[in-house]
């Protein structure tokens, strides 16, 4: 299948190769990001790519930094490619803002152990799984090589951030929430639960990163929901994460997945695309090998000769 695994040039320096993105300097104050198709899932990428998903959380992620523009300044420059754009260069803060409106994933594990406590915010007793919370609440975690739960007074006494950024950030970071929530609701989506990351830029708290993709957040089909709410089903990577768990053999999760799993998920990535932004992604249908389209595009753009 025609996919993007790696992007590479010696006309640019590398500055980070993530998991899925690729950052390379333009100059002091840009840099481009390049999203792949790569998949990463219980901390490993994945060997097998998935055709269309680097489009899928670029264009995602520059439909919603347009959406928000008005609660808090981004990073975008501008869009050079289905799969990559220009960003200012800021300073990253090390702090995950995680935003959860239901009682699920690692929190709803936590819950079942006995933990009522998460980042300094406490839950009461009796809650069921899936349960929605009356409120929307922050639970921040360390950007660390593995990240940690922490409580907003520890980021403070840490040094990670004052308490004054701190208080912006969580502000900030539910404004945004109630931003997708209501326009995901209209489309018949449920956003569950999310993480947000911030950067200073010239001293000003601007949104870096991604948001409200289907690999920061975890959304839910609210029929599905209302149907059956211990068993709503997940419109993000948490199929792939599922079919990894079903399918572990020694203890090891398959490093490649089958050409079945691998269309169904396509086809996941594209629909949530169309039914956040109202229309089919454009380069759905591109036969063009996306590397090549990508150095044609860069080329246009006047970043590479």
């Amino acid at each position: 299948m025609n996919t993007l695994s790696h992007f590479a040039t010696p006309q640019l320096q590398l500055l980070h190769r993530g998991k899925v993105r690729d950052s390379f300097r333009i100059d002091d104050s840009t840099r481009l990001i390049v999203v792949s198709d790569r998949l990463s899932a219980f901390d490993s990428v994945l060997e097998t790519a998935i055709p269309h998903k680097g489009a899928v959380l670029n264009g995602l992620a520059n439909f919603w930094f347009e959406k928000t523009a008005h609660i808090i300044s981004n990073h975008v420059k501008g869009m050079v490619d289905a799969n990559a754009m220009l960003v200012k260069e800021a300073q990253p803060i090390k702090v995950e803002m995680v935003v959860r409106n239901y009682l699920t994933g690692s929190m709803l594990r936590g819950y079942q152990g006995g933990q009522r406590t998460f980042s300094g915010v406490t839950v009461p007793d009796g809650l069921t799984k899936h349960q929605q919370f009356p409120e929307p609440i922050v639970t921040p975690t360390t950007k660390e090589e593995s990240d940690r739960e922490i409580t907003p007074a520890n980021l403070v006494s840490e040094g990670w951030v004052s308490q004054e950024l701190y208080d912006k950030m969580a502000e900030k970071a539910l404004a945004l929430f109630k931003v997708g929530s209501d326009l995901l609701a209209a489309q018949g989506i449920i956003l569950v639960d999310t993480k947000y990351e911030f950067g200073l830029l010239n001293g000003e708290l601007i949104l870096i990163d991604e948001i409200h993709t289907p690999d920061s957040s975890r959304f839910w089909s609210a029929a599905d929901y209302a149907q059956n709410p211990e068993g709503a089903e997940q419109m993000d990577k948490e199929y792939i994460r599922q079919w990894l768990i079903a399918n572990k053999k020694d203890g090891a999760y398959p490093r490649a997945l089958t050409p079945e799993v691998t269309q169904e998920a396509v086809n996941r990535y594209l629909d949530i695309y169309q039914r956040v932004v109202g229309q089919p992604l454009a380069t759905a249908g591109d036969t063009e090998d996306v590397t090549e389209r990508l150095t044609r595009n860069l080329v246009k753009a006047g970043l590479l000769k």
